[in-house]
C-alpha cells in the first residue's frame, strides 16, 4: 500500500478583516493563529483550501 502523501502548512497572515469565508476555510485547516502549522493529508480538497487563502498561509513541505 502506498504511502499518503502530506503537506505541512503554516499560517503566515491574519484574518482579521477578512472574509468569513476565509476564516472558516483557515478553521477548517486547522489553523487560525499566525505562526500555527499543521499537517495535511495531499488532497484535491486541501489543496483547494490552500489555494482559497493563499495569501495567508506558506506550504512548507510538500
Amino acid at each position: 500500500m502506498a504511502e499518503k502523501k502530506m503537506l505541512t502548512v503554516r499560517q503566515t497572515g491574519s484574518p482579521t478583516r477578512r472574509p468569513q469565508d476565509q476564516r472558516a476555510t483557515l478553521v477548517g485547516l486547522g489553523l487560525g493563529k499566525i505562526g500555527r502549522e499543521r499537517t495535511l493529508e495531499d488532497t484535491p480538497s486541501v489543496r483547494g483550501m490552500i489555494r482559497k487563502v493563499q495569501h495567508m498561509v506558506q506550504v512548507i513541505s510538500d
